[in-house]
């Protein structure tokens, strides 16, 4: 591991997974943009913004792609990967064949805010907050219905505090900001939670408690041989 970008001059492939905020990410792609090689593809983790976005601050729109690992990465087999426009479909085939060396499988879905995963996903949990707020049931019977009703591994509530609060509230206010809709306005409670630093398992508390963990540092940048979701 290194924290200098310049450490990953002969990367051929990168996985950006920093905070979701365009303006970390956007930063970041700059920077790896004038330290790697023309051949290097950029692979972004975001969970929500467009990659034609972040491709736009690169000088190679070309071999910008996301790679959307799900949490937890390890456990999970399948990757969202979003082409862009612009992406190329060389770029296209080295990401597929790199996640296919890692076990995974690769769904290729087009660009948009959200993908597909989280343009469904992030306002069922906006909502499951919502009905939480409300007093319609609490936490474990709101995950429980969707556990016993629909088969789902866990609940929106568990699922939200697995991501991270933060996580979330952070998707909700880039895809509000890129679909311009009112419905991924972040719901008070979830709101609430993130500024009182109850942000889910990593915290120890969120829409549910758990036991405490030791922190563990954020990774941002991993090239060739590993990536995680956080």
């Amino acid at each position: 591991w290194s924290e200098k970008l310049s450490d990953l001059a002969p990367a051929l492939f990168v996985v950006e997974c920093a905070r979701e905020k365009v303006s970390v990410k956007e930063e970041i792609l700059r920077q790896l943009d004038q330290v790697c090689g023309p051949d290097a593809v950029f692979a972004s983790c975001t969970s929500c913004i467009p990659i034609t976005r972040l491709g736009s601050v690169t000088g190679r729109p070309d071999r910008v792609i996301g790679t959307h690992f799900m949490n937890p990465a390890p456990l999970k087999d399948a990757v969202e990967v979003i082409r862009a426009p612009g992406t190329s479909e060389r770029t296209v085939r080295r990401t597929t064949d790199l996640l296919a060396e890692l076990g995974k499988q690769a769904l290729v879905v087009r660009d948009a805010p959200g993908f597909v995963t989280n343009r469904v996903l992030m306002l069922t949990l906006n909502e499951a907050a919502t009905v939480l707020g409300e007093g319609t049931a609490d936490a474990e019977t709101v995950d429980r219905v969707f556990q016993d009703c629909f088969g789902h591994p866990m609940g929106p509530l568990r699922t939200a505090d697995l991501i991270g609060l933060d996580t979330v509230l952070d998707s909700l206010e880039v895809l509000r900001e890129f679909t311009g809709d009112e419905r991924f306005r972040p719901c008070a409670l979830l709101a609430r939670h993130v500024a009182e630093g109850n942000v889910g398992r990593k915290s120890g508390r969120g829409f549910h408690k758990y036991p405490a963990q030791r922190n563990r540092p954020e990774h941002h940048l991993v090239s060739r041989g590993g990536a995680s979701h956080g």
